[in-house]
């Protein structure tokens, strides 16, 4: 007998609530760490998530499974589990490239940094372009920058082009230098310097927007390229246990394959996107305002990064007064402030939120100058403008972030890297408003903690080891760096979690596990807040969620 409309309609509806049952999911025996809305730790045994990836419930196992009955379960037999981590500052595709092209961030000699390129250049024999980043004449206690004459002795045959490990100068061997067109008589551009021996002769290290003499012909990337990098890039990320990140910097192309990944399922970070500049790319991505969210939350682009001046390792960032280690440079501010005024304002009137990397004091200085004319001039301050780096701030300037509501958008392992050189830069007394974490905090800023990958690891552990510390992973200096500037344990924790959350409006969403956000969460081998701080850089990731769906199994 052939069943009645009635009855077809009620297995239907049972079908449809056995899948929807099932679809939920209980996490259970976890040893479990949040924050929640007031920022106080919490812990929790078991959380519940819906077939959407949105959480249901987070407290212990009887709880959680009386708000999911029914649901599938995953047993984390007593492992840690935390929220999702969030870079708030990073390349998604520098990193993608730095995974795909020479990284020299290791070596720790001009002569390893040359046998590293030989090797190189004999393994991609049919390249055109060599490419690669990440060296540091700090390291190599050189006394100098690299040469393209240095470069010659191993790759004279082909053009190469190596950005620093900042991403603020790059070192070209002669074949590139002519290929840019560069001779001992090109000008300096404005917010770039070409680096000359005391002849005048261009030795082969571009400084800032200098490197746009190469970098301009520098064969285009292709989609298909792109899709490699951005899978290299998403597969790091994931393995260290970032779930988001604030993408520093991105154009058309950028945007589109982001819109493609979020479209076909294949984003495996959150992607909050800053368009890079407030030009060409700026009028073509904003012609219908502020992408708030798309694909499940999965992407946004509503901020624009611009740029105040250089880095400190190279000395373009712009200071007040002259270097302590070279009295006849001030650094480089990249725009004079009417310029720079007219880019952030025009930003700032089209509903973006505003990120401009300024490193130096006189930097810092301009900004907060111009974000205190117009933020009365545009009424913007809900759109939570930041600062990125705040790495050398005058003590008064500290201050103004706080009135002027300034979000500082800090990396911990710049600290710990640049130590070796920052207080050579800036002398003892500038060096007490550098990587000043805890003045910012004790005055009320919310600082949003990133790692600036591919300058630095992705390793949101080892940033938060950083902070905490101030020490390097070999436990250097011993009191730490500053320690008076050091962050709690909680403080680092909230600030790479609920804050970096804030600064990318997502605070609703993101950066605690409390029903109603997003179930983005890492599962780690060690318990993070009964470890010792010293250690904390070791954690390692076992699994990575996000919205739900697990994106990495170690």
């Amino acid at each position: 007998m052939r069943p009645t409309l009635k009855q077809c309609s009620m297995f239907v509806f049972a079908a449809v609530a056995a899948m929807s049952v099932q679809a939920q999911t209980v996490i259970e025996n976890a040893n479990g760490y949040t924050l929640n809305k007031e920022g106080e730790l919490v812990q929790f045994t078991a959380l519940a998530f819906d077939a959407q990836g949105k959480i249901l419930a987070v407290g212990s196992a009887a709880d959680v499974s009386a708000k999911a009955p029914g649901a599938r379960r995953v047993d984390m037999g007593g492992k840690t589990l935390l929220p999702g981590l969030i870079d708030a500052h990073g390349h998604v595709f520098g990193l993608g490239q730095m995974l795909t092209q020479l990284d020299l961030s290791q070596t720790t000699s001009l002569e390893g940094a040359l046998k590293a390129i030989a090797d190189y250049s004999r393994a991609n024999a049919g390249q055109g372009w060599l490419r690669g980043r990440g060296w540091n004449q700090e390291n190599w206690k050189l006394g100098r920058f690299p040469t393209a004459a240095d470069a010659d002795t191993v790759v004279s045959d082909r053009p190469v082009w190596f950005e620093r490990v900042d991403g603020h100068a790059g070192w070209a061997n002669s074949r590139a230098l002519a290929a840019a067109g560069i001779t001992d008589k090109t000008p300096d551009p404005a917010g770039g310097k070409i680096v000359r021996d005391a002849n005048g002769k261009a030795t082969g290290v571009l400084v800032d927007a200098a490197q746009e003499l190469v970098t301009k012909v520098l064969p285009a990337q292709t989609e298909a390229e792109g899709r490699v990098v951005l899978d290299r890039a998403l597969g790091a990320l994931a393995k260290v246990g970032v779930t988001s990140t604030h993408d520093a910097g991105l154009g058309v192309a950028e945007d589109r394959l982001y819109r493609a990944y979020a479209d076909q399922g294949k984003l495996t970070a959150r992607i909050y996107g800053m368009i890079g500049g407030t030009e060409g790319d700026f009028d073509a991505l904003a012609k219908n305002g502020p992408l708030k969210t798309y694909g499940n939350d999965m992407y946004a682009l509503r901020a624009v990064k611009l740029y105040s001046d250089g880095a400190l390792g190279s000395r373009g960032a712009a200071l007040i007064k002259p270097y302590s280690d070279e009295p006849h440079s001030h650094g480089l501010l990249f725009h004079k402030t009417a310029q720079m005024d007219a880019m952030m304002k025009k930003a700032m009137a089209r509903g973006y939120q505003v990120n401009v990397h300024a490193i130096g004091d006189a930097g810092n200085h301009q900004i907060l100058d111009i974000y205190q004319k117009e933020l009365a001039a545009t009424k913007s301050a809900a759109q939570r403008h930041r600062i990125e780096h705040a790495q050398v701030v005058t003590q008064a300037d500290i201050v103004r972030f706080k009135t002027l509501g300034i979000i500082p958008s800090m990396q911990p392992t710049h600290a710990t890297s640049d130590k070796n050189m920052a207080e050579t830069r800036v002398g003892h007394e500038r060096i007490k408003g550098a990587y000043a974490w805890r003045s910012f905090l004790h005055q009320g800023s919310r600082i949003a903690c990133g790692s600036d990958f591919p300058v630095e690891s992705p390793n949101p552990f080892f940033g938060i080891h950083a902070a905490v510390t101030r020490q390097d992973a070999s436990g250097q200096p011993i009191a730490g760096w500053y320690p008076n500037q050091a962050m709690s344990l909680k403080e680092a924790f909230r600030c790479f979690t609920l804050d970096a959350a804030y600064a990318g409006h997502a605070e609703n969403s993101l950066g605690s596990l409390e029903p109603g956000k997003w179930a983005d969460f890492i599962v780690v081998d060690q318990d993070l807040f009964k470890m010792p701080t010293y250690d904390i850089y070791k954690t390692g990731v076992l699994q990575t969620w996000v919205g739900g769906k697990q994106v990495y199994q170690k």
